[in-house]
């Protein structure tokens, strides 16, 4: 396979004069190759920048216009990677569109703008954002055919779906590459924030999460394991998702009283990470979390594939104090399509009690003879 894989998203197609877009995602899957690819195409003067640059920091962050319209005069295309890391982005961008009309933005992040510098309300109206994720099964299906997919399903379970580690030859330097940007980039740039009190915390709850994987989370258990507050605990889970390590589903609420909504399941962007945080690369046969590493395989490749084909959904578990609960639960067009997970060949059980209170719903098994359905 060559280095280059064709991603579902073209930048050509998502470009507008005066407007910014948006694009952010995790370290490592190719935002940056993303764009070096198209700025081959482009006939459009570009300024290609990054926010790690001190001098363009100090520029943009004091938002001073005639500073920063000088800077960019002639140019046709801006383009700003690891955008994030300059304090104010929003304010600076936003007097760029309203000033520079002919120029054309690109914004790199890979921690999610909100987080760090609240470019929400700054562009409203003047930004596209884009959430790009590790190479998905969609795009993969331009390479291989189903049967190719099928007969590679270990491996993309064991060592997740990074460019760097797709394209590897061997499953020791895939190994190799998993673990790296688990240990060298994962962590980054919440790192930088300033209200991150303890970097041992944070790697502690990840890896209590990369054993918990599907499983509802106690944020109690948590706190005081790790030994943080509860309060804390909830602000360091919601900066891992909002720094895409982690994704979350709340409980699905209803109808009936005793549903349970104050937990949440937590998933891992990428399989590859979950398996390096935990120090296991071996083999399916051996291990005794295929049933975790399968959810969240299915979990991600469907908030993949929706993103891709841009179908609006929420998502949810469910479970009552009762009677039993279902993995998968997608709302959407006034439905819900209810999903069970299965690695083995075990038929799946829906409670009673949501079938018959949600008469509206759809029941689906998920295992490893239709999985490409739910995932193509």
């Amino acid at each position: 396979m060559s280095n280059w894989i064709n991603r579902h998203f073209s930048i050509e197609e998502n470009l507008q004069k005066g407007k910014v877009l948006i694009l952010y995602g995790p370290r490592q899957i190719g935002k940056t190759s993303l764009i070096d690819n198209f700025k081959k195409k482009t006939k459009l003067k570009t300024l290609n920048t990054t926010g790690e640059n001190i001098r363009i920091r100090t520029i943009f962050e004091k938002g001073d216009l005639e500073e920063i319209l000088a800077f960019v005069e002639g140019y046709e295309l801006l383009i700003i990677d690891e955008a994030q890391t300059i304090n104010n982005i929003g304010f600076a961008l936003k007097l760029l569109t309203d000033h520079s009309k002919e120029l054309t933005i690109i914004a790199t992040g890979s921690s999610s703008f909100e987080l760090a510098n609240q470019v929400g309300e700054p562009l409203v109206g003047r930004k596209r954002t884009v959430e790009m994720f590790p190479i998905s099964m969609l795009e993969l299906k331009n390479i291989y055919n189903n049967y190719e997919l099928k007969e590679k399903l270990e491996e993309f379970l064991i060592y997740g779906f990074y460019p760097e580690v797709i394209t590897a030859k061997t499953s020791t330097r895939k190994q190799s590459i998993a673990t790296e940007i688990a240990t060298s980039y994962l962590f980054k740039d919440i790192l930088m924030l300033d209200n991150i009190l303890s970097s041992s915390k944070i790697n502690q709850i990840v890896r209590m999460l990369a054993f918990q994987v599907g499983s509802e989370v106690s944020f109690n258990e948590i706190a005081t394991k790790v030994g943080l507050d509860v309060k804390t605990v909830s602000k360091y889970l919601d900066i891992l998702e909002k720094s895409f390590i982690l994704k979350s589903l709340g409980g699905y609420s209803g109808n009936l009283r005793d549903e349970v909504t104050q937990k949440r399941k937590y998933y891992f962007y990428d399989t590859g990470i979950r398996n390096a945080l935990v120090a296991n690369f071996n083999p399916i046969e051996l291990r005794n979390d295929v049933g975790a590493l399968w959810e969240n395989f299915l979990v991600m490749e469907r908030f993949k594939r929706n993103a891709h084909q841009e179908v609006v959904s929420n998502y949810y578990f469910w479970r009552t104090y009762q009677s039993g609960e279902i993995d998968f639960i997608e709302e959407r067009e006034g439905k819900l399509f209810a999903y069970e997970f299965k690695w083995g060949k075990k038929p799946a059980k829906f409670p009673k009690k949501f079938t018959s209170t949600y008469t509206n719903s759809e029941t689906f098994l998920v295992n490893q003879e239709n999985f490409l359905d739910f995932i193509l």
